[in-house]
């Protein structure tokens, strides 16, 4: 990219907007006064940031995406909230980025190289890491947290206050209303757990010795029948020393909306399943 910010004659810059070198504006664009762009970022043509909005260096937004519009919740009542985006990331037509409420941080943050597709959403207060995939339609409510590598598959939404975690696939057309545990796959209405994302733990070059323990802890906790106080206890007695299986166990023990489990797994304690 050239060294020069180029903006073009029908793009819209509002006084006080801070661009960085390298940046390219396309026609129609619309630019807000409390914006900040970072270096080489592409914005293309008819695209509308505004509000408090923060983009990195090397993103791209183009057309027709609405990036830090005010939140889509009645509760919000104009607080000065924040919309922050990383570097590298990929906003494609029509997507929706918004900012947080004060109901939930004042903030939506986003990591680097993560793609929102065609009518993708996240609204207010997500979190969201790094390499992440929303693809075509995919919807986040507010609160929902995605950890790295996670992918949204098309037309799958997810219940706001809800957390996918490391590595999981969302199967397409899903609904997601509880929280989906690391490297799981996870399908349907509502969804279930389907076993493990191999094909994407295997792209991200976990070795052999590391997907064994992940099999065997993912065992541990929805096919043996343990109770899951005692399944964690076991996983963390057993796979220590391998951080993914100590991440899973860590998730795992923290949900607060219940955990995503296999269809028809029922809790040896006489709770039925959550999903």
């Amino acid at each position: 990219m050239t060294h020069e910010t180029v903006i073009h004659p029908s793009a819209t810059v509002a006084p006080g907007a801070e661009l960085d070198h390298g940046i390219e504006i396309g026609p129609y664009t619309v630019i807000g006064p409390r914006v900040r762009i970072g270096k080489n970022s592409w914005i293309g043509p008819h695209a509308v940031i505004e509000g408090q909005t923060t983009l990195g260096c090397e993103n791209r937004v183009f057309q027709f995406a609405s990036v830090g519009a005010i939140p889509q919740d009645k509760k919000y009542r104009g607080e000065d909230s924040l919309l922050s985006i990383g570097n590298r990331n990929t906003i494609r037509e029509f997507a929706t980025l918004n900012p947080g409420t004060a109901g939930g941080g004042m903030v939506t943050r986003i990591g680097d190289d993560n793609l929102f597709m065609v009518y993708s959403h996240v609204a207010h207060d997500c979190l969201i890491g790094n390499q992440v995939i929303l693809a075509n339609s995919a919807a986040l409510g507010g609160h929902v947290t995605l950890e790295d590598y996670v992918t949204i598959a098309a037309l799958a939404a997810v219940h706001q206050f809800a957390r996918i975690g490391e590595s999981a696939y969302i199967g397409a057309g899903s609904m997601v209303s509880l929280d989906v545990p690391p490297y799981c796959l996870a399908s349907g209405d509502r969804a279930h757990l389907y076993g493990l994302n191999l094909i994407g733990l295997k792209r991200r070059g976990l070795q052999p010795a590391q997907l064994t323990a992940i099999k065997k802890a993912y065992r541990t906790f929805f096919t043996e029948g343990l109770p899951l106080k005692d399944a964690l206890i076991r996983v963390r007695q057993e796979h220590s020393s391998y951080p993914e299986v100590a991440h899973l166990a860590e998730f795992i023990a923290c949900s607060q909306r219940g955990i995503c489990r296999p269809r028809g797994h029922v809790d040896p304690e006489g709770e039925a399943e959550l999903a």
